[in-house]
């Protein structure tokens, strides 16, 4: 029988090993999310938010490469789907805080083709209108100003939704201080239906009630802050010159904001559900511990549930009753696609994270580490490759020595203790470039995952040994978002619009005569020429 160290290590390699796949982070990485796109979980984050170091900010995005443009309907939640976010604050890998994310929709003008339109102060049939529409009848309603109220007479789609929390086998609502009603921001249809989409979208950002201080959620359409030269990644590890072919300069490596490939996931948007928590509802004993105590560190995943039965009553709403069962879950970055093979993916989505071991075999050589060495000749560590273990235990750097290191288990744990790091010394890289409140410690949407689970992985820097170059230097190239996150919550940008951006194809130029940028933030642009997405001036 093998022994428990070899077991870890085991279950370790198996979740960071993977074909050239690996790289879409989770975006339709299992077959039954292949069709199932509304149940996706493409990325979740979590770390002390910026702002306020009390408490922690949980970022669960879904239904991946959601095109601006794409109406008449756009991209609601799905009312049938169970959104959740669960906590471990005792490290048994179980379930300790559960906050549950239902949706509703309603159509409130079912005489549109759209679920969005608008126009000013509205728009009436004008003098030449033919019968029987009356000159002077109200035809297009004003633009859309708000979620609520007269100003959203044109938002006919929408989407309204409930925030439960679940601790100590206390089941509380979480409702609004002002008693309003929860309501999902809209796709940015564009500047004629809503002209200051960002006014818009923070209305969606509410304080609700606790029993222990405030929590501010936000639910609705954002720009997809994930990053990777995907087209590269899929080709076999293709890697652009422009990027060294995969190995980074010294002098590349040190820009956090420097793109040198294109951003295959640059002007799509996501669905997200943000939530923001005080730390003393997450841990064990409800306080708040500085780094260096074991109950300072929790693990948080996500998941996606449906009703076991649906029946459909057309043309009435379908009926879906009975338990519900999990189509997906998703902790670390990366790991729902590195598991071991196509016919087992859907298993392990739906298997609860204290049952990891189950998915260990005895293979403690990472593929992944392989293909790297063929490609690029880089040394890598032999088996067994136990200096992976940190990411599915809890165990230092991150969680602090004497913590229980509890079973093998997809979570992605966050030492609630280590302050955030301010924006002037983030670094992309995380803790492997000294920023202790980065990936994985936690994850933050900036932090550069891909790159980061390149060198863990394939290059083996988590073994002193081979924390030097090119190990440390490998790279795809693509250091930052496309466009700019906030720096309050809720972090992520507000969505692309849907009338004045488009996708840029290598060797095409932007709108007129603009050059190719991966976005209207130059900074983070890759060289012309390269693709991406572009947001074009009003006409």
């Amino acid at each position: 029988m093998p022994t428990r160290q070899s077991i870890v290590g085991l279950a370790m390699s198996l979740l960071l090993i993977t074909p050239p796949g690996v790289f879409a982070s989770s975006h339709r990485e299992a077959p039954i999310t292949a069709l199932d796109h509304t149940a996706d979980i493409t990325d979740f984050y979590a770390f002390v938010s910026y702002d306020h170091p009390d408490r922690v900010t949980f970022i669960m995005n879904v239904d991946p490469f959601l095109e601006p443009s794409n109406g008449p309907n756009y991209f609601p939640f799905d009312p049938s789907v169970l959104y959740q976010i669960k906590i471990d604050n005792d490290h048994d890998a179980l379930a300790d805080v559960t906050f549950n994310i239902r949706f509703k929709t309603e159509i409130r003008a079912p005489q549109l083709f759209t679920g969005f339109a608008g126009a000013g102060s509205g728009i009436n049939a004008p003098k030449n209108s033919p019968a029987p529409v009356a000159p002077g009848t109200a035809i297009v309603p004003p633009a859309i100003t708000s979620l609520d109220g007269p100003g959203a007479a044109g938002l006919s789609l929408r989407q309204s939704y409930t925030v439960t929390m679940y601790r100590h086998g206390q089941r509380i609502p979480l409702t609004p201080e002002t008693g309003t009603t929860l309501f999902a921001v809209p796709s940015n249809v564009g500047p004629r239906t809503m002209p200051n989409y960002e006014a818009l979208a923070k209305q969606g950002i509410y304080t609700v009630d606790g029993d222990r201080g405030d929590i501010r959620v936000f639910a609705g359409t954002v720009a997809d802050p994930f990053f990777i030269d995907l087209g590269a990644a899929f080709d076999s590890f293709n890697f652009r010159t422009g990027a060294g072919g995969g190995v980074l300069t010294a002098a590349q490596d040190k820009d956090d904001h420097l793109n040198l490939a294109p951003n295959a996931v640059s002007g799509f948007n996501v669905n997200t559900i943000a939530i923001e928590v005080p730390i003393s509802y997450l841990t064990s004993d409800g306080n708040q511990h500085p780094a260096t105590d074991p109950k300072a560190t929790i693990g948080s995943w996500a998941t996606t549930s449906r009703s076991q039965f649906t029946i459909r009553h057309a043309p009435a709403a379908a009926d879906n009753f009975g338990d519900h069962s999990q189509i997906q879950r998703l902790g670390n970055p990366l790991i729902n696609e590195l598991i071991i093979g196509t016919g087992y993916k859907d298993t392990w989505s739906m298997s609860q994270p204290v049952n990891d071991a189950n998915f260990a075999s005895f293979d403690l050589d990472p593929t992944m580490a392989r293909i790297f060495n063929a490609i690029y000749g880089i040394n890598i560590p032999p088996p067994p490759r136990t200096d992976l273990l940190p990411l599915v235990t809890y165990a230092p750097p991150i969680a602090a020595p004497g913590t229980p290191a509890g079973p093998v288990a997809d979570l992605l744990r966050l030492n609630t203790g280590v302050a955030p790091t301010p924006e002037a010394n983030r670094k992309r890289m995380g803790l492997l470039a000294g920023d202790g409140a980065g990936f994985p410690n936690g994850r933050r949407l900036t932090d550069d995952v891909v790159d980061i689970a390149t060198r863990v992985v394939a290059g083996g820097i988590l073994n002193s040994k081979f924390n030097v170059a090119p190990n440390n230097l490998l790279g795809d190239g693509v250091a930052a978002t496309d466009v700019p996150t906030q720096e309050t919550f809720p972090y992520v940008h507000y969505a692309y619009s849907g009338r004045d951006s488009r996708h840029i194809d290598p060797s095409e130029t932007g709108c007129g005569d603009q050059p190719t940028l991966a976005s209207s933030n130059q900074a983070d642009a890759p060289p012309a020429n390269q693709g991406g997405s572009t947001t074009c001036p009003v006409m």
